[in-house]
């Protein structure tokens, strides 16, 4: 089984029992990848939130590139996949990763990195895909579009032109660490051989 860098974070939470070496999270995320392939059916679900998100990278990127000193970022567009993992990240330069999270508002924009969600394991898993030696999670609030609000929604936390652009990114760096990848890799081969395992349950029901 290949297991998508975004879908590291579950792989990789620490069982409760140290004897066991995929969680209780991890275990109900590959079951349901399993039971997906097994009937052919893709769980799709949208929100609004993440539909900025995924429509907005762009602007998010020109936001970056007109406060990164010198810089002229571009969508990448290539995947790479070894072994049970794959992996497409938003940037690519010569010697590291930038992955860009578009904030929903400013309620949900980390002013600073501490108050940002961790993305680490996503961005180490670009970091061995593509051998870099570092990786950037850049969190970008832009204006959200009318069409994504609702009456209701408070436009003064969604319309931020306004606002200096320097104060509308927040950048996370993580350095490439050998002990952590090798845990990483370990980590995705048993979660392939529980998945070969319960995909051999659901063949032989």
């Amino acid at each position: 089984m290949i297991f998508r860098c975004s879908s590291l974070a579950k792989l990789m939470t620490n069982p409760r029992n140290k004897s066991e070496s995929l969680s209780e999270t991890a275990k109900s995320y590959i079951r349901k990848l399993a039971k997906e392939n097994f009937y052919g059916y893709t769980s799709k679900f949208e929100t609004k939130e993440m539909r900025k998100g995924t429509e907005y990278e762009m602007e998010s990127i020109a936001l970056v590139n007109s406060v990164w000193f010198g810089s002229n970022f571009i969508k990448n567009q290539l995947r790479e996949t070894q072994g049970y993992l794959s992996g497409h990240p938003d940037i690519i330069t010569d010697d590291s990763i930038i992955d860009i999270k578009t904030s929903w508002s400013l309620e949900t924009f980390p002013a600073l990195p501490e108050d940002a969600d961790s993305y680490e394991w996503q961005v180490r898993g670009y970091m061995h895909l593509f051998n870099k030696p570092r990786a950037f999670v850049i969190f970008c609030m832009i204006d959200t579009d009318d069409e994504l609000l609702t009456d209701w929604d408070n436009r003064d936390i969604h319309k931020v032109s306004h606002i200096d652009p320097t104060k509308r990114i927040t950048v996370i760096q993580y350095d490439r660490d050998d002990l952590l990848e090798e845990l990483m890799l370990s980590r995705l081969r048993d979660a392939s051989e529980f998945y070969s395992q319960y995909m051999q349950q659901l063949n032989n029901k």
